[in-house]
């Protein structure tokens, strides 16, 4: 059935005139600052030279209107906005700043910001929630997104430096798996540890104004303050501590929330610093030959470690309970206190890091010895690495034999052909030199042949043994009577045979070696036992129940535990349903790739997942399993318009390769799994894309089905919903929007997120 659809969406003039207003020749002894009329997006190191050029008498001044209003930075947050380049419908790529122009003018833009004329409420679009349940979800629209992206430019250089090494998050080469590693590699005998909950409340205003208080300490502009503070009344930007919200990719996140809830938080970091620090000056630390005394005793000095993700903040010591329970004390108070906040006593709780499992960035964090880490050997692989030496041993022999087998029938034709040569003429004639080439091989020959005879002792000592034993030459009277010229040639060829032949020492050599082997294994072991007893190391590890549990919520497996087909999906292409499982299959592998018990999530994704995608093709088409997987094989194989062959979905050769490789943020797979596109059919003009700056217009409408209103479930029932599980706001459900070719297969695969698309360019059904 067809629909007619209506665009949401103003579209504003184009001013070509650049704005006088705005400073120009901002000094920098550096790298060169660029005219503020230029329209080229900035380098890192000339937006850098351009913020540190307003640093005077220890504050940043006017970083709204001599740096947030320049068009080249307004330009250069336009460019990190761009999702990935597509063409238009021309086949041409269009330049960035046409595809700007066509929305909004940013000299027009940069000049509101100057003469603060700048309207952020007008910016802003209210989306009612579905039910009437909930309050309205307020999204900025494309013009505000380069203003935020602009302002969390210019903070980012303002404070990134200014921050603790354990602030993790908003941050670049910041993310989840490098504040992993540092648990991992970092943190040594934890005893005690707690993770800091907050009760769900959203920033007011009191929040917004101590936010702002801490920023006045180093930025001196009241303008920018006062745009912030626009943006938390408007709704564009909101902070709500403990909601599962932050670094996900959902729509009702700002990318301005992660670098504000940074500085929020900067003067605690700051305090935890300063303990870790007095901390290590009463137990510093002691050189290996201090640490171990002749009887074996261990000092392990008392430390406090500390790791934040956003508003995730967990504290680990080595040293005593009562001294953890002072630090949660002090940590609770200063929250509160300081900053204000509501701290949920419940989820504050210490635990034991050896005994108890803590949840913490959406993994399962315990203390071990390192043996659980690096286990040793067991016997089954013990047994079949000897087995693979030993096959290795025999194709060696194999080869060898080969070898020498060639070369006797190559010598073999060589003489041969010599010697007709020889009988058929006067003489050998050639008409290439081939003397030294062949002399050069037999020389390798004899090489090989003498190298392989010293390498087996068996052949030495029988040789040894044949050449010197039981010669009358030995003899003295025998030696009288023999001339000493002979004499002295057997002496000589006596000691030539004892010097290359006799095994002897060489035995004695393999002996020490075997010997040496041996002793390095006892002192591994004896290593390893030591550090079992004495050392304890942190272990990730993915949460299985609450994937398990994820995976029946959503429909993957019923509820024995094997895979089923979702209804839901079948109105899907056949190729969107196959990206719509590898996209969560590849988020789900990136996640939690740095876990020790990884194999496990491959397991879901490998079984679980590839056969309901299966069994909801076979669904689809009204067939059985055994005929969808002859037809798109267990690869799940689909074939684009060209006819060319297209693998979306983690091979088994792809999932056994990934592992503990890659520091990076990846987000979660609560957007993916929480949401599903569904293609619409209309007979309206096409629009253009909703992804950012995109111009294409060869678009289909999709709607937009969300798991919870599918499925009947509030995602604040923490019974009934996946707890530390994420959802996108249900105001956006049922919405409509256009969306080009690539842009769509990147938001099925996970590429992008709602966070990429103008969220408020939706359109309506008549």
């Amino acid at each position: 059935m067809l629909i007619n659809l209506r665009r949401r969406i103003t579209i504003l003039p184009f001013h070509t005139n650049p704005s006088p207003s705005i400073p120009l020749n901002l000094i920098s002894t550096s790298t060169q600052i660029p005219r503020s009329d230029s329209t080229n997006p900035l380098s890192e190191s000339q937006l850098k030279s351009i913020v540190l050029s307003q640093y005077s008498h220890g504050k940043f001044t006017n970083l709204l209107q001599n740096v947030v209003a320049l068009p080249a930075l307004l330009l250069t947050a336009c460019q990190n906005l761009t999702t990935p380049k597509t063409q238009n419908g021309n086949g041409l790529s269009p330049s960035l700043l046409d595809s700007v122009s066509k929305r909004f003018s940013i000299h027009e833009m940069g000049r509101q910001l100057c003469e603060n004329r700048f309207d952020v409420g007008a910016c802003s679009v209210a989306v009612a929630a579905q039910r009437n349940r909930g309050e309205s979800l307020v999204l900025p629209n494309l013009k505000l997104k380069v203003l935020i992206e602009a302002i969390r430019m210019v903070l980012g250089i303002v404070y990134d430096e200014r921050f603790v090494t354990f602030s993790y998050g908003g941050r670049v080469n910041m993310g989840r798996h490098t504040a992993i590693r540092y648990l991992k590699n970092s943190v040594e005998n934890p005893s005690w540890w707690f993770s800091v909950g907050f009760t769900r409340e959203k920033f007011d205003q009191r929040n917004v104004n101590k936010l702002c208080l801490f920023m006045q300490e180093k930025i001196d502009d009241e303008i920018l303050i006062d745009v912030i503070k626009k943006l938390f009344e408007c709704g564009a930007v909101r902070i709500e501590l403990g909601s599962c919200c932050f670094g996900r990719g959902f729509p009702q996140e700002s990318g301005l929330s992660s670098i504000l809830i940074n500085i929020y938080f900067n003067g605690f970091d700051k305090e935890i610093q300063e303990m870790r620090l007095k901390k290590n000056q009463e137990h510093p630390k002691f050189d290996s030959t201090e640490l171990v005394s002749k009887h074996d005793v261990f000092f392990k000095p008392v430390k406090i470690y500390a790791v934040r993700y956003l508003d995730e903040i967990l504290i680990i010591t080595s040293g005593s309970k009562m001294l953890t329970m002072d630090l949660k004390n002090w940590v609770v108070k200063y929250l509160e206190g300081t900053l204000e906040l509501k701290v949920d006593g419940l989820k504050t709780a210490i635990h034991s890091a050896v005994s108890e499992k803590i949840d913490f960035m959406g993994m399962e964090l315990q203390a071990v010895p390192p043996s659980v880490l690096n286990p040793p050997m067991s016997e089954k692989a013990i047994r079949a690495r000897k087995k693979y030496l030993r096959q290795k041993e025999v194709r060696v022999l194999e080869l060898r034999n080969a070898r020498e087998r060639n070369r006797k029938k190559l010598g073999l034709k060589i003489m041969s052909h010599v010697y007709k040569k020889l009988k058929r003429s006067s003489g050998f004639k050639s008409e290439h030199q081939i003397e030294n080439e062949v002399r050069e091989i037999f020389r390798t020959w004899g090489g090989e042949t003498v190298q392989e005879f010293l390498g087996s002792l068996e052949e030495r000592w029988e040789w040894y043994h044949s050449l010197s034993a039981g010669d009358f030459l030995s003899l003295r009277h025998i030696r009288d009577q023999l001339p000493q010229e002979l004499v002295d040639a057997y002496d000589n060829f006596q000691g030539q045979v004892h010097k290359h032949l006799n095994p002897v020492k060489a035995r004695k050599a393999l002996e020490e070696k075997e010997r040496r082997a041996k002793e390095e294994e006892e002192q591994k072991y004896a290593k390893a036992t030591v550090e079992d007893l004495a050392k304890l190391c942190v272990k990730a590890d993915a949460p299985i129940e609450l994937i398990r549990k994820m995976v029946r919520l959503i429909g993957f497996t019923n509820h024995m535990g094997r895979p089923q087909p979702i209804n839901l999906l079948t109105a899907l292409e056949d190729a969107d349903i196959i990206k719509w499982y590898a996209g969560i299959g590849r988020r789900w592998l990136e996640f939690y790739c740095c876990c020790h018990n990884f194999k496990m999530v491959k397991t879901v994704v490998t079984y679980h997942m590839r056969f309901s995608c299966i069994l909801t093709l076979a669904e689809k088409h009204e067939s059985t399993k055994r005929e969808a997987m002859k037809h798109y094989t267990k690869d799940l194989k689909v074939f684009d318009l060209d006819g060319n062959e297209e693998v979306h979905f983690p091979t088994e050769r792809d999932v056994k390769m990934m592992g503990d490789k890659n520091l990076s943020d990846p987000k979660p797979v609560d957007g993916a799994l929480s949401l599903a596109l569904i293609r619409l059919a209309s007979d309206e003009p096409p629009y253009s894309c909703v992804a950012h700056f995109c111009d294409r217009t060869d678009t289909i409408v999709y709607r937009v089905r969300l798991l919870q209103n599918h499925l009947n479930v509030n995602p604040m029932d923490e019974k009934k919903w996946i707890p530390g599980m994420g959802a996108i706001n249900e105001s956006l459900n049922l919405k409509c929007f256009p969306v080009c070719p690539d842009h769509i297969h990147d938001l099925y695969m996970g590429r992008i997120t709602f966070q990429d698309i103008d969220c408020t360019s939706f359109v309506e059904v008549d």
